[in-house]
């Protein structure tokens, strides 16, 4: 018998309606590719309403307003610059699988998991899913595979947003546009992603509509800079015939002023002149233009981005100043990994998990996150320091921090070459001295150790032995419960520091037959 599985919301998933397109364009249908380029012939009382007509969901009013966003990064190469930069700094950031715990069912998931996102891929379609900053929501079609006996998704597909829009109702739930009307999105079949880049309703929550007005007036003023310049670019050419000059005369200068800023080059009769006259007062009109659409993309900036210093330079920072921070202020930067990571394992971790394995109790967590930078050689000093003083550290940690990876058995890996050049024979010293010398200092330490005295280390050891000795005469069977229980009465203080004066003597010996100093 069939187990039906049901998505977040409680909604029955459909198994095989996941292996089939849902939300491709159709030639004929109603999701064409073509659009209405509501750019065109653009003005304010326009922008208005699409703007207002957006706002009003389950009729796909909001066609032409997602239109509209489209062509702003077509048209406008800096919002192209800023907003392609917010998207494309939180999807290479990289995604991380946490386990939901050390069991093996969940490490199980979590590597099945983590094999989706190690795909070479995954970059592009993320900067596909945060296309929902832009126009306030994206919607992604997951193509998925079942040819080795597993649900996992092939690619994820970019769908058109023009061909969704939010239920009349609420305004929260995207619903697909069909033949028949308006139908919402089949389960684990599709990445939603509504940014939240503002409070309200979804639809005004994306940075086009907060960019929509720069747009339009820079669109202006940038229209009227290009009839400055083609109007005032060049200098008055003023023609001069003199007196009694011939219709064929005048029609000859007259042509060579019109041509002469195109061409460059211009004959005319002897005793004609050509004069240029320049307006010094063009240079100030026309930096009205400039300082105008410096503002607006400023602003833009600031929306975007959360800064302008890595963009523009103003009164206030260059350039150079700005590329000390990321070129997204960080906590737009943090707010946006966090929306994605839950969409990722709401629409794509949840899914996979459950398709495969089944419902579970508990799923991996998504984690988008830029490391901090690691100071290097304040590691090292720290890791120098503290584990000669018994900081126990794991290698593995050690090399991740470093970006190293672990070695195989074929590799050619880097020695301490210090401690190799100190196990050298010292030049001129042949084996046979060599090995003569190793016996002076293997028989000093054994000097050492007869040095004790046998009464001595009886007398160390016997309140170890004797109360040991005691309960195995009075009690045999109970020798191994009681030596448990024993050991903490027994008298170990001196043994302890006797051992840790010979521990401490065969280090110094250990070291000087190194030629390690002590210190």
């Amino acid at each position: 018998m069939a187990v039906t599985l049901y998505d977040y919301a409680d909604r029955p998933v459909d198994m095989q309606a996941l292996r089939r397109e849902q939300a491709g364009p159709s030639v004929t249908g109603v999701r064409s590719i073509l659009t209405t380029h509501p750019t065109s012939r653009l003005t304010p009382q326009r922008l208005a309403r699409i703007l207002r007509e957006s706002e009003v969901p389950g009729y796909g009013a909001s066609q032409e307003y997602v239109e509209l966003a489209e062509e702003m990064e077509e048209k406008d190469l800096h919002y192209l610059g800023v907003l392609g930069t917010r998207k494309r700094q939180v999807a290479q950031i990289g995604v991380t699988v946490e386990p939901a715990s050390d069991g093996a069912d969940d490490l199980r998931d979590a590597e099945l998991v983590r094999r989706f996102f190690e795909r070479e891929s995954i970059d592009d379609e993320l900067v596909d899913v945060l296309d929902a900053l832009g126009k306030g929501y994206s919607v992604t079609e997951i193509d998925w595979d079942t040819s080795e006996r597993q649900w996992m998704p092939r690619r994820l597909v970019p769908r058109l947003p023009q061909w969704f829009d939010f239920d009349p109702d609420t305004g929260q739930e995207l619903r697909l546009r069909t033949e028949d009307g308006w139908e919402p999105l089949a389960p684990y079949k599709y990445v939603t992603h509504v940014a939240r880049v503002k409070s309200g309703i979804p639809i005004r929550g994306g940075l086009a509509r907060a960019a929509a007005w720069s747009w339009l007036f820079r669109s202006y003023t940038l229209r009227d800079w290009m009839r400055f310049v083609e109007a005032y670019g060049h200098p008055l050419r003023l023609g001069k015939f003199p007196p009694g000059a011939n219709p064929d005369d005048k029609a000859v200068l007259y042509r060579a002023v019109r041509n002469v800023a195109a061409d460059a080059a211009a004959i005319i009769p002897e005793g004609m002149d050509i004069d240029f006259i320049a307006d010094t007062t063009v240079r100030g009109r026309a930096e009205i233009f400039e300082r105008l659409i410096a503002y607006l993309d400023s602003r833009v900036s600031i929306a975007v981005l959360g800064q302008t210093l890595t963009t523009e330079q103003g009164d206030r920072g260059s350039q150079a100043l700005g590329n000390v921070h990321n070129l997204v202020r960080g906590d737009i930067e943090r707010s946006d990994a966090r929306q994605l990571a839950a969409v990722l394992r709401r629409d794509i971790a949840v899914p996979m998990i459950t398709l495969n394995h089944g419902p579970r109790t508990a799923y991996p967590r998504i984690i988008i996150k830029r490391e901090s930078a690691t100071d290097l050689k304040l590691l090292a000093e720290v890791l120098d320091k503290l584990v000669p003083l018994g900081l126990q550290v794991r290698t593995d940690e050690v090399r991740d921090r470093l970006g190293l990876s672990r070695p195989s058995d074929d590799d050619d890996v880097l020695g301490p070459a210090a401690t190799a050049s100190r196990r050298q024979p010292p030049a001129g010293l042949d084996s046979a001295s060599l090995a003569a010398a190793r016996a002076d200092e293997v028989d000093s330490l054994t000097r050492i150790v007869d040095a004790i005295d046998a009464d001595e280390w009886r007398t160390l050891t016997a309140p170890l032995i004797e109360p040991v000795l005691r309960r195995a005469t009075d009690n045999p069977d109970a020798l191994l419960a009681d030596l448990a229980t024993a050991y903490p009465d027994l008298a170990t203080d001196d043994l302890a520091d006797r051992l840790a004066r010979i521990l401490f003597v065969a280090d110094l010996w250990g070291r000087a037959s190194e030629g390690e100093s002590p210190g």
